[in-house]
């Protein structure tokens, strides 16, 4: 008797380890379950996938969705909602909210708040503070983790670790990967008076590159002294992507979508304070670096940063103004959109988005468009051209810093675990759960 499956999508050109190709996909119970020629009448539904590409799910290893105690800006729900409109199928978010994640029990009362609430699956980074880097070894490992977060400099927040005893004290404790915010937070503070009233486009002279190099720098000796690996997030300079490049054993590297497409002074003659965030845009020059890294495989992943501020909170004036953007929606379009403009390769997006997070981080059973694993699935039209518009934002801060900006490529279908999560802009029923590790996977006891 022939296989039978919950859903089947036909005839989408299917891009995984094959390469790029013609091919059905069979879903039973959330899970792939065949890739090939699947017959007619097997299925319960079937989705026509004709003309459109079938990618493993993109993950965005970095967002902010400011719940608990910043709703006002985003909470799960919205923010998740964004996600699987931008063709994001699972998120990991940061430690950075009011309460902080920093204990167990603040990370299960995320997890508890996410499960079926949250488009996407998840899962939530532990804050690293002087008082818990004795907890992290456990921390970092409970159902739910995506590892360890320092802030080695400030941001929004009151997350800080700057210190370079504390920062050893944890390197000593950890176990798995821990990602880091890096700018000197001592530079930082020296240059507080480069900020000129009314002017964000002094943000990018104070938060300046050497912040950025000596920040990363020390990292490196750190991780390397105590045989550890870190994750660089949102890197910003030519001169970090350059360092990072001769070392790769220890550090892996992440870029936004928004240092690879935004560059100053132009960002903020356009943008204003909407073009502030941390580390800041820079100018073509870093860009143009970044572009190299991303080209010669420095770069590991892609992470939106989605950082969701009101439009009242950015219309303050500079430096009275939040730092951070949207971008989880937009993360998909407008690297689409570069791929069309043969900047990079579809099959380097999908590694960037899906195997590449899979790899740094230990993610189980998904990342991949393979018999066994999660059937999570992003599906798009590679010859859709639109325009980004504010309207089309499903973040409660309701703007984008792309918006008018028009994108070749564009996100069809969410699929998470086999369920229809976003089809052709129309949600589908919330049905989030968090997402399992190879390091934090429940023991199961032998026979």
């Amino acid at each position: 008797m022939a296989e039978t499956f919950d859903i089947v999508f036909k005839g989408g050109t299917v891009v995984n380890q094959d390469g790029e190709g013609l091919a059905d996909i069979g879903v039973r119970d959330g899970k792939i379950r065949a890739i090939g020629d699947i017959g007619e009448g097997l299925a319960g539904e079937t989705i026509d996938a004709r003309g459109l590409h079938i990618l493993p799910g993109v993950i965005d290893s970095q967002v902010h969705f400011r719940e608990p105690g910043m709703e006002h800006k985003e909470d799960l729900e919205t923010g998740s909602r964004s996600a699987v409109l931008g063709g994001v199928t699972a998120v990991f978010e940061m430690p950075n909210t009011k309460p902080p994640t920093t204990s167990a029990e603040a990370l299960e009362a995320k997890v508890d708040a996410a499960t079926d609430r949250m488009h996407c699956d998840f899962a939530f980074f532990i804050g690293a503070t002087r008082e818990n880097i004795d907890e992290l070894a456990e921390l970092e490992r409970l159902p739910g983790a995506a590892g360890v977060k320092v802030f080695a400099g400030s941001s929004t927040g009151d997350l800080l670790v700057d210190d370079e005893e504390s920062l050893a004290r944890m390197f000593a404790t950890i176990r798995r990967r821990a990602s880091f915010h890096s700018e000197c937070e001592s530079r930082l503070k020296e240059r507080v008076s480069v900020q000129r009233e009314g002017d964000p486009a002094s943000h990018t002279e104070w938060r300046d590159p050497i912040a950025a190099i000596a920040s990363t720098e020390r990292l490196l000796r750190l991780a390397t002294d105590a045989g550890k690996r870190i994750h660089i997030l949102h890197i910003s300079t030519g001169a970090e992507m350059e360092l990072l490049s001769l070392h790769k054993d220890v550090a892996s590297v992440e870029v936004t979508p928004q240092h690879l497409t935004l560059a100053t002074p132009d960002a903020y003659e356009r943008l204003g304070t909407r073009a502030q965030m941390n580390p800041p845009l820079r100018d073509q020059a870093n860009q143009d670096i970044l572009w190299w890294g991303l080209q010669q495989g420095v770069v590991d992943v892609l992470g939106s940063d989605h950082a969701p501020h009101t439009l009242d909170e950015k219309a303050g004036s500079y430096p009275a103004t939040p730092s951070g953007m949207p971008g989880v929606q937009t993360l998909v379009p407008v690297m689409l959109d570069h791929v069309n403009a043969g900047r990079l390769s579809l099959a380097r997006f999908v590694d960037l988005t899906s195997a590449g997070p899979q790899r740094l981080f230990g993610i189980a059973g998904k990342g991949r468009i393979a018999a066994g694993y999660d059937a999570d699935l992003t599906v798009v039209d590679l010859k859709a051209e639109r325009v980004i518009e504010n309207a089309w934002i499903g973040s409660k801060s309701g703007w984008t810093p792309f918006a008018g900006r028009s994108v070749r490529g564009w996100p069809i279908g969410t699929i998470v675990r086999g369920r229809l999560a976003m089809w052709d802009g129309e949600l589908g029923q919330a049905g989030g759960a968090a997402v399992r590790f190879g390091e934090a996977l429940p023991k199961v006891s032998s026979v």
